[in-house]
């Protein structure tokens, strides 16, 4: 344990208490951006044996990388920042981890009140600067005598529990420091009131220690949900984002229900499991919505976060009403569309559990069965047209990227086309473990630093698959592969610009297109690998990808991928593809 009777002066003490408490919460992953009035914190997190840390200079990516090892570890990490413009940097990946619900701490170190609105340099107001992105705030006042200590420790418990709690998010403490920032031994200063906390002292224990709660239905509550369910007879589970362990729940009520389940490529059911149950191409599916309406689906029960694809929304648009239940373990709207019948607040694994009791075993109905056949005609089709070109075509890399060939190997999708292109097309692989993505506000921001955080919390090999401008974006966060060990792959997918505004209404008017929506360009990536010292290598068909891409995952350490594509030729490659599919789904 740090020795508190030893501190040098009292930013010293205070800094030793704030990093021991938050270790003794379970805090222990300290994510720092290098600076001066951060000094007092920085110092104690080197000096706490319990301690680990990531240094990197650039605190938007920084911060990215946090949310990242927090999504794939399932652990709370802090983030540590100078005062300034720092702290601002912060906030896009604030922003995501609130929408994510992901329990980030955010110390930052700011100037003493009386500097405050003087003009003195790198001051700016920090008070409050997240703004309701964060669940709670305090602003801790300079290390004083007349301060009890206790109020120190119980202001840390109380951030690492909001950021915890039902409700889960980033909580920022804001410091202020007055000099010195340094452990320099002051005239005069005795840590003397260090004797109240005795009791504290003799264990490892928080000082207060709350206890979880989990929020359970009445027994009248789950009885009236079961009976909206028992009154469908042709229902969809639709599942989004889930927490780690609650897919088998998820599974066990649709063996119940024998309903047919619309996995997303977050949900940890999309990619990896092969349950009869789940039509893993649904997407697909909808380009003829015909195909699903046919048989009437009569209600929808919407497990975990929202669904990536459009078509999904689309078709639930165009159904409506229907009895629409979504459960969630907070208590936000989630309703789009403004379609929500019913909205349970509880964990999915809970709710899956507790409501199968009062839920009769039904039969498997030819609603499932005819959807799970149209999808394997969708699976065969795109593994048909993988065989019939060596083009890398967006569907030949999806598929390509989901045969995995080693062990377990986590999968992060940038957003636009990456994550779109894997779950319309990507195929069913056991080893894929779990797949991260920042779809709690969907920028091309930070991705490249949330990837690189995923692996390193995951602590085993990962793929992300990235456009080129979120690459350009995050350059800064290659830096952050120093220190990774596992093998870890980064395919860029390279179409001189944003590739997605192709597939949008806006590519119709060439004038304006390609230079204010595509932001074409003329970069490659060879350069970057090389002054960040990661392999790399360029590939233009099939071939070369798979065998760059089996030799990456073989090594330990980073492989930049970069694929040469065209936007012009994978809009229409896609746009064949999926007229292909219509067709087959009409037979």
């Amino acid at each position: 344990m740090v020795s508190f009777s030893k501190a040098k002066n009292i930013n010293h003490l205070w800094g030793r208490l704030i990093i021991e408490e938050l270790t003794r919460c379970g805090v222990e992953y300290f994510c720092i951006a290098p600076g001066s009035r951060s000094g007092p914190l920085v110092v104690a997190v080197a000096e706490n044996k319990r301690a680990k840390s990531c240094i990197h200079f650039d605190e938007r990516g920084l911060a990215y990388y946090a949310l990242g090892y927090v999504a794939s570890s399932g652990k709370t990490a802090c983030l540590i920042a100078t005062s300034g413009t720092a702290v601002a940097n912060f906030y896009p990946a604030i922003i995501e981890a609130s929408k994510k619900k992901l329990p980030l701490i955010i110390l930052t170190a700011d100037r003493p009140p009386e500097l405050r609105n003087t003009g003195a340099n790198q001051t700016i107001d920090q008070v409050k600067i997240f703004g309701d992105y964060a669940r709670f705030f305090f602003d801790m006042p300079c290390p004083s005598k007349e301060m009890p200590l206790e109020a120190v420790l119980t202001t840390i418990d109380q951030a690492v529990y909001r950021a915890r709690a039902n409700y889960p998010g980033p909580v920022h403490i804001n410091c202020m420091f007055r000099e010195p920032l340094t452990p320099i031994k002051e005239k005069g200063f005795t840590p003397g009131n260090v004797k109240s906390l005795s009791h504290w002292l003799k264990n490892s224990l928080p000082f207060t220690r709350y206890k979880p709660y989990e929020k359970r239905l009445s027994l009248k509550e789950l009885k009236n949900v079961a009976q909206e369910l028992s009154a469908m007879k042709r229902g969809i589970i639709a599942v989004g984002k889930l927490k780690s362990g609650e897919e088998k729940s998820v599974l066990a009520l649709a063996r119940t229900l024998q309903w047919p389940v619309f996995a997303d490529i977050t949900s940890g059911l999309r990619l990896k499991s092969k349950d009869a149950s789940i039509i893993h191409y649904f997407d697909q599916l909808l380009l003829e919505p015909a195909l699903v309406t046919r048989y009437r689906p009569d209600g929808v029960l919407h497990l975990g976060g929202r669904l990536t694809s459009s078509r999904w929304y689309e078709f639930i648009k165009k159904i409506t009403p229907l009895p629409y239940i979504t459960v969630l373990n907070h208590p936000l709207r989630n309703d789009p569309l403004h379609c929500l019948t019913t909205r349970v607040e509880c964990s999915v694994s809970y709710f899956c559990g507790a409501i199968k009791q009062f839920l009769k075993q039904r039969k498997r109905n030819d609603f499932t069965a005819r959807l799970q056949k149209a999808s394997e005609r969708v699976s065969q089709r795109l593994f048909a047209r993988v065989k019939e070109t060596t083009a890398l075509t967006p569907d030949a890399l999806a598929q390509a990227i989901s045969q995995i060939p080693f062990q377990e190997t986590g999968l992060f999708l940038a957003n636009s086309m990456p994550i779109r292109i894997m779950d319309m097309f990507a195929g069913v692989n056991k080893n894929l473990c779990c797949v991260g993505a920042n779809r709690g506000a969907s920028g091309i921001d930070g991705n490249l630093a949330s990837a690189i955080g995923f692996a390193d919390g995951l602590a085993k090999p990962v793929v992300a698959l990235l456009g080129d401008l979120a690459f350009l974006h995050d350059l800064n966060s290659l830096a952050l592969l120093k220190e990774l060990k596992t093998p870890f792959v980064i395919i860029v997918i390279n179409d001189r610009g944003g590739g997605i505004f192709s597939f949008l209404p806006i590519s119709g008017f060439p004038n304006v297109f390609e230079k204010y929506f595509a932001a074409a360009h003329t970069f490659s990536f060879e350069m970057a690998a090389k002054m960040f010292q990661i392999g790399y290598v360029k590939v233009k068909v099939v071939k070369e990808f798979t065998d760059a891409y089996r030799q990456a995952l073989g090594k330990n350490g980073a492989t930049i991928i970069e694929i040469e594509a065209n936007r012009e030729e994978n809009y229409k490659a896609i746009c064949s593809l999926q007229n292909t599919i219509r067709i087959c789904l009409k037979r």
